[in-house]
């Protein structure tokens, strides 16, 4: 249950992580009958259109997490089958990450069955509504990546 607050800011953030964490609560449904977790079939759905394979600095921008996070993905996607990594072609530093054959194949196979659960839960949203919400979202984040702490008072 969520506490009203006088601050509607403070209140949508609220609404925000709630709805995140019910997001990743209830994607393991759709996602565990196929052995896979939400993080692991975002990192199929980013290379599912790069057939040319990404950079894992590439992958871990794309997916927005920690690039220690991306590694862990990566060997757990690689022992299962469903990515590999080549070198690059020109900066052996670098690996070209790619969805193999298996990989492709199951991302096809859950692709339509999560298209068809964004459906159900934003089916009764416009379009119009679903954009500004996006748009609001987009500049929660940018804010989100740019706050400072509050300067300490003084004098208690």
């Amino acid at each position: 249950m969520t506490v009203a607050n006088a601050d509607p800011g403070y209140d949508v953030m609220v609404a925000v992580m709630a709805t995140a964490d019910a997001f990743l609560r209830e994607s393991s449904r759709l996602f565990r009958p196929h052995g896979l977790t939400g993080a692991q079939y975002n990192v199929l759905n980013v290379l599912s259109a790069h057939p040319e394979g990404m950079s894992q600095r590439e992958l871990g921008d794309a997916l927005v997490v920690d690039r220690s996070n991306v590694t862990g993905l990566l060997d757990r996607l690689g022992q299962a089958g469903w990515v590999r990594r080549d070198d690059h072609p020109e900066d052996r530093r670098i690996y070209r990450v790619r969805l193999t054959p298996a990989g492709r194949t199951l991302w096809a196979k859950v692709h339509p069955l999560y298209l068809a659960v964004v459906a159900q839960v934003t089916g009764g949203i416009s379009a119009a509504r679903l954009r500004a919400c996006q748009a609001t979202l987009r500049e929660l984040e940018t804010a989100a990546a740019t706050w400072s702490l509050p300067k300490a008072k003084t004098g208690l």
